[in-house]
């Protein structure tokens, strides 16, 4: 049986405050909700035959229409049984091809009482029940070992999404300087996360304070970096759809500037924290420790857990970029080539001036956590 350690008041008066502004944030209107046709709605449907008779194979390229017969799985025309739609580009990164069996996000058309079903379009594969189930299996195993901590940092994590989703991206679509957006949200989820997890104490004040000097410092790298590389941010995946649905006022280079920070901050968070929360102990096992003795004893910890995580960034980029790498490898392009393409370019930048970001962090951890626990005690 699971014992949870009974909260503090600060924690509680953290948590329904962070509930509160969570609501609040998600009930506002962002600007860009969704002008959805009052004759339409979307459902769950199961595929029972498919017609694929209207479909070209160019080789591994499918184009053309799959018929499909379809159950509706719920809503008002729970049961029904209709025939849908599957449009193929003969783009497999868009495509998708459905067998019987399937479960189907569908979008019904209705007429104009909203009585009958006028036509239907499978819009892809129904995922949200597996992606709800992994979530709380998540959630779950988190709870299960971190206790009390675990489910503030479930909150966190909820609200990080929040604020990303109803905030930085609207922000951003509305044309706010991305990278003063990026860094004020960044800051506002730096602060919730390490508070509502460390503690609204010495601990949490260190590690806001060093997580915060490495994001800077990673700000200014990519922006005095970014202007040298000569690299536009439309290199980023669907960066210049934006640019043709009517955004053309967006400045996508400065965005990609500020993916560039938002990206290692969680990296950086965790090791402010590690640093932090390591002078914690040592300073309460022993607090006549000196300044200078607390600060070595940082640095100490940092040199340990850097020299991984700035291995996690490489791997965690060079992993979203495997295919294309594997394209050049197996063109026999020149290194010297690939490492002058733009678009591999810009993910070099991206991973050394976060990995810079990384470094820095922990010596900045470091000295501020040896003021931090030792101002008040300094003369004794």
């Amino acid at each position: 049986m699971l014992k949870f350690k009974l909260p503090q008041k600060s924690d509680l008066i953290l948590i329904v405050l962070l509930i509160v502004l969570s609501t609040i944030i998600v009930l506002l209107p962002n600007g860009f909700e969704t002008q959805a046709d009052n004759n339409t709605t979307r459902v769950r449907a199961l595929v029972l035959e498919t017609d694929n008779s209207l479909i070209i194979e160019t080789g591994i390229i499918k184009t053309g229409t799959q018929a499909l017969k379809i159950r509706i799985l719920n809503g008002k025309f729970k049961g029904a049984e209709l025939t849908a739609f599957n449009q193929l580009v003969g783009r497999m990164e868009f495509d998708k091809f459905f067998l019987p069996k399937d479960k189907t996000l569908t979008v019904l058309n209705l007429n104009e009482d909203n009585s009958k079903i006028i036509n239907a379009t499978v819009v892809d594969h129904y995922r949200i029940r597996l992606e709800a189930f992994l979530l709380a299996l998540f959630v779950i195993i988190l709870v299960a070992f971190a206790g009390w901590t675990g489910i503030k940092a479930m909150l966190s994590f909820m609200f990080a999404g929040i604020a990303i989703w109803k905030l930085l991206l609207p922000g951003l679509l509305k044309g706010y300087a991305p990278i003063p957006l990026s860094l004020a949200i960044v800051a506002l989820l730096t602060s919730v996360i390490i508070f509502l997890v460390a503690g609204t104490n010495k601990k949490g004040l260190s590690a806001f304070l060093g997580a915060m000097s490495g994001v800077a410092v990673t700000c200014i790298m990519a922006i005095l970096f970014g202007t040298l590389f000569n690299i536009h941010g439309a290199i980023k995946p669907f960066s210049e759809t934006l640019l043709y649905s009517g955004y053309n006022y967006l400045n996508l280079t400065e965005i990609f500037l500020a993916g560039i920070f938002i990206s290692s901050s969680g990296a950086v968070m965790d090791i402010a924290m590690d640093i932090s929360a390591s002078q914690a102990e040592v300073y309460q096992a022993n607090k006549g420790i000196s300044r200078k003795e607390l600060r070595r004893s940082g640095f100490e910890v940092g040199k340990a857990v850097v020299g991984t995580m700035t291995t996690t960034l490489l791997l965690a980029y060079s992993g979203g970029f495997s295919a294309l790498l594997m394209v050049f490898i197996a063109q026999g392009t020149p290194m010297i080539n690939i490492l002058n393409l733009n678009y591999v370019s810009g993910e070099i930048l991206h991973t050394l001036v976060g990995s810079f970001g990384l470094v820095l962090v922990a010596p900045f951890t470091a000295i501020i956590g040896s003021w931090v626990f030792t101002r008040r005690t300094k003369n004794h």
